[in-house]
């Protein structure tokens, strides 16, 4: 059995859901529906930064070998408006210390966006700073070639029916338009590593 870490925050860990209703399970429901042999291991942890996920991410990985590590991190740099350079450092790290540890896991990296329209403040270094977190979770990806969700929250965000009440986290329904967004990138990444592994 081959194991699948999802290392992220509170949109990862599933926050007002029970842990089944979290993508993580979600995504463990798809990989049983295919016939793969993958384990899903949720490692999110609410309220965490990219700081906070490299200070912890030694713990993570010295519990379970990850064949595949989904990283999910950044949603709380952004509503705490720290500076995209040290967020896109952090980022770079968490991907260097994986491959350092485990250099054949294939990582996944999830796009964020800024989670709230900017727009009515009128404020052009709010605009411009949501451009630039937008934007560095791609560079991230291109940078070291991964395998790239580009938004988690596409079709989602903004939608009241898909969200809870506090409109910053998905709802029921919300996760599983989440677990798909993800799984269309996911899929090919773990059927492609079954096939190396196999020949």
């Amino acid at each position: 059995m081959r194991n699948i870490v999802f290392f992220g925050n509170s949109l990862t860990a599933g926050y007002g859901l029970s842990p089944q209703q979290a993508f993580p399970a979600l995504i463990q429901q798809k990989i049983d529906s295919a016939g793969l042999a993958w384990q899903c291991i949720n490692a999110g942890v609410s309220g965490e930064t990219t700081a906070g996920g490299l200070q912890r991410l030694p713990s993570v990985l010295s519990k379970r070998r990850p064949d595949v590590f989904v990283l999910e991190l950044g949603a709380n740099d952004g509503l705490r408006g720290i500076p995209v350079r040290e967020t896109t450092q952090n980022l770079q790290r968490i991907v260097e210390e994986v491959h350092r540890k485990y250099p054949d896991t294939q990582i996944v990296l999830v796009g964020m966006e800024f989670p709230f329209d900017l727009g009515p403040f009128g404020n052009h270094q709010f605009a411009r700073y949501a451009q630039e977190f937008k934007a560095l979770f791609r560079q991230v990806a291109d940078k070291n070639r991964l395998p790239f969700v580009p938004f988690l929250l596409q079709g989602v965000l903004g939608r009241p029916e898909l969200n809870l009440p506090d409109r910053a986290h998905p709802n029921a329904a919300g996760y599983r338009i989440v677990a798909e967004n993800v799984w269309q990138v996911l899929e090919p990444v773990l059927r492609s590593t079954e096939q190396v592994q196999a020949d």
